[in-house]
């Protein structure tokens, strides 16, 4: 009998090509520069799948994505997965210095990309070039030059349950590069459990995405081709130009991080259903506070769902419905500090750290295990068993459940800090600013912020008889780190608290800032 790690299983790539079929002629991806029809959609696609076998990968071969939201992204997913390839986005927001060391740690035979982008990481890129493909390039680097040249023809390869089909990146909390590997089996569990929810995605609807698809609202794109929807990709948020452009496109599902959500709060005050046609505002990626979430129900109506989950579940894990919000405003208020249940072949449980499930309501870490649960850290062996044992993925998120299987997270085990929605690891940002000469000591942490839910922060100890301004420490910190990285917040101080051992204790440091607050949201 075959093993069920390497059973076949239907490529994703080739059912959206059954969608493309049924949909034709309806747009499947629109942004504001250009829009494509299902028909369109499959062969683009079908170009770049031959085009990228044409330049020389072979399956298996990881390609690089570094771009803004834009109509190709969604067609360089979906010819990855039809030729077996190895889809690696890198976050639109990374600066230059990271994107190389993705690009090397990858391993990326190609990155497509833009010239003005490809110009800030050339100087950063390691070992053996990887092949640039250009949106604005032309010749062999162009993108629609070389997709002219390629048929439209293709047959999506076969594949099995266990096959690499993603390379999910965040940074590791040591510091190093952490690549979550979703398989084939992981997409396909994904797309269950998107399609299969009480609130799932409709035919004819339209999913305005406007945060980084390389991120989680990527997550949703293939439920939507598969279900025949238009997928409308916004680049920039800008609160009052997107509440305008989402009413104009009569946006039927969006995704949201809370901070996102606040904005357009601060922006919408005293109004009322501004988007009418909104028949769901997900949110996820970081918490939010009930007060506020019962405020977005005011305005926005009652289409709020929240999902909990991360790359190493490929996605959702648990959900707090429509439904739920509604039956919580009405009779059972604190459900809304809930993320839900969870979703339909996701097994959690809260296990003490014995690894025995804990009674009814008692704290313990959230575990996963399912067809969803990724396949492990790529090149980290050591990163992968910290976190997965026996197949299940320990989250290192505390959580209750209680006697109806909701599910309330309590704090996190790492020190990681959740701003605006994007994970952001202390000592990755420590390792920075020791680079800086005058630096002696750092202790970064999370403070609470009404705008990213949670900021970066900073204690830093000078070397003795220097003097620093905050500012230039923040500049030298934007050329080394992304945006959402660097500290908000910058405080010179005389020393650090720290353990016997010498270590710095960050809670100790971090508790002050979170006095009144009684979690961790914004």
């Amino acid at each position: 009998m075959q093993a069920a790690a390497s059973r076949p299983v239907v490529n994703v790539g080739a059912l959206v090509a059954r969608c493309a079929r049924a949909y034709a002629r309806r747009v499947a991806v629109r942004s504001a520069e250009r829009s494509v029809s299902y028909a369109e959609l499959e062969q683009r696609s079908n170009r770049l799948a031959n085009a990228l076998l044409g330049l020389g990968l072979q399956r298996g071969d990881r390609a690089g994505i570094y771009l803004p939201n834009c109509v190709e992204i969604v067609e360089i997913e979906l010819a990855c997965y039809k030729a077996g390839l190895v889809k690696a986005p890198f976050n639109a927001r990374l600066s230059p210095a990271e994107v190389g060391e993705i690009a090397a740690n990858s391993q990326a035979q190609v990155i497509v990309t833009t010239a003005r982008r490809a110009e800030a990481f050339r100087p950063h890129l390691q070992g053996p070039l990887p092949r640039l493909l250009l949106l604005d390039g032309s010749g062999d680097q162009g993108y629609e030059e070389v997709l002219a040249r390629a048929s439209d023809v293709f047959t999506p390869v076969a594949v099995t349950a266990d096959e690499l089909a993603v390379l999910h990146y965040t940074s590791g909390s040591s510091g190093v590069l952490k690549a979550a590997m979703q398989t084939f089996g992981n997409r396909l569990a994904q797309l269950r459990k998107f399609l299969l929810r009480s609130d799932a995605l409709s035919e004819g609807g339209i999913l305005g995405l406007v945060g980084p698809v390389t991120h989680a609202s990527g997550m949703q794109m293939v439920p939507a081709l598969c279900s025949g929807m238009t997928i409308r990709l916004f680049s920039h948020f800008e609160p009052a130009r997107f509440i305008a452009e989402m009413r104009a496109e009569r946006v039927t599902h969006t995704f949201m991080v809370p901070t996102m959500i606040s904005m357009l709060l601060a922006e919408l005050e005293g109004q009322y259903r501004p988007l009418p046609d909104l028949q769901r505002l997900g949110y996820g990626a970081a918490p939010m506070a009930p007060a506020r979430i019962l405020r977005a129900m005011d305005v926005f109506g009652p289409v709020l769902a929240q999902g909990y989950g991360a790359g190493e579940t490929t996605s959702g894990v648990c959900a707090l419905t429509v439904a739920d919000h509604l039956y919580a405003r009405a009779a059972r208020p604190e459900r809304l500090a809930s993320c839900g249940r969870p979703l339909l072949e996701c097994d959690v449980q809260i296990l003490d750290d014995d690894g025995q499930p804990v009674a009814t309501g008692e704290v313990g870490e959230i575990v996963v295990g399912g067809e969803d649960v990724f396949a492990g850290y790529w090149r980290a062996p050591e990163l992968t068993a910290e976190v997965l044992k026996s197949g299940r993925y320990h989250t290192g998120d505390l959580a209750r459940m209680d006697e109806e299987g909701y599910v309330y997270i309590v704090d996190r085990k790492k020190d990681m800090v959740i701003s605006g929605g994007f994970n952001v690891y202390p000592s990755e940002v420590e390792a920075v600013l020791y680079q800086h000469a005058v630096v002696q000591d750092a202790c970064v942490f999370a403070v609470p912020d009404d705008k990213w839910g949670e900021a970066v922060a900073a204690q830093v100890v000078l070397r003795a008889g220097q003097q620093l301004d905050p500012a230039v420490l923040d500049a030298f910190c934007a050329e080394r780190l992304a945006g959402f990285k660097r500290p908000r917040h910058i405080e010179f101080v005389t020393e650090l608290p720290k353990n016997p051992n010498g270590k710095v204790m960050r809670k100790a440091v971090q508790a002050p800032y979170w006095a009144g607050h009684d979690r961790k949201v914004n």
